[in-house]
Formats: C-alpha cells, sequence, structure tokens
C-alpha cells in the first residue's frame, strides 16, 4: 500500500471480497478507476468476487478494471484469472515497476 501511495495512488482496503462488491455497489459512479484484486480472500475470493462485480447492473461499476494479485503465477492460474474477468495480473512477489506499469495500462484502457 506505501508503494502505491508514494506513486500518487489514493487506496481504499478491504478484507474480504464481499466487502469490496459492497463498497464498489455503495460508491457513485466513477469513484474507483481500478481493482487490485487479492486472490485469496475469505467469504468471497478474487473470482467470485470479480464474477459478481461483472454482473452488476449498473455497467460503470460491471466494467471497473480489475488487477489480479497473487503468489500463484503458473500458466493456467492466469488463465483463470483472464476467464473470470480480470483485466491483468500481478504475481508476486511484487516487481514495483511491472506493477505500476499494469495498473497504469489497466487504467488508461478503461
Amino acid at each position: 500500500m506505501e508503494l502505491l501511495k508514494e506513486e500518487g495512488f489514493l487506496i481504499d482496503w478491504v478484507k474480504d471480497g464481499q466487502e469490496c462488491f459492497d463498497k464498489l455497489e455503495e460508491s457513485d459512479d466513477g469513484y474507483y478507476d481500478l481493482i487490485l484484486m487479492d486472490i485469496q480472500m475469505p467469504i468471497l475470493n478474487g473470482y467470485d468476487t470479480t464474477a459478481k462485480i461483472r454482473q452488476m447492473e449498473n455497467p460503470k461499476k460491471a466494467t471497473t478494471p480489475i488487477v489480479a494479485m497473487t503468489a500463484n503465477s503458473f500458466d493456467e492460474d492466469i488463465e483463470m484469472t483472464q476467464k473470470a474477468g480480470m483485466n491483468g495480473f500481478i504475481a508476486k512477489p511484487l516487481d514495483a515497476e511491472k506493477m505500476f506499469t499494469i495498473l497504469k495500462q489497466s487504467i488508461v484502457e478503461n
């Protein structure tokens, strides 16, 4: 989070997938530019949370860019994030430069 703040990102942090969905649902349109989604979360994992977001009635919220963040970086893990509707993939441990490139690209493309 500190790396993101130092780069100028404003951050909301949530403890699980359901809270992520709820925050997005309660927010104004366009409030969130991007969701950095951990795959391993309690209540709703990253895949299920993404699926739920992609099914939202509000098209602006349903298409919010979502970038996966996970220690699982096998080809099948990357493929699963794409199938879930995520826009990008960041493997742990983090490469800060690569992370910022992916995040900024995902925001610009949206």
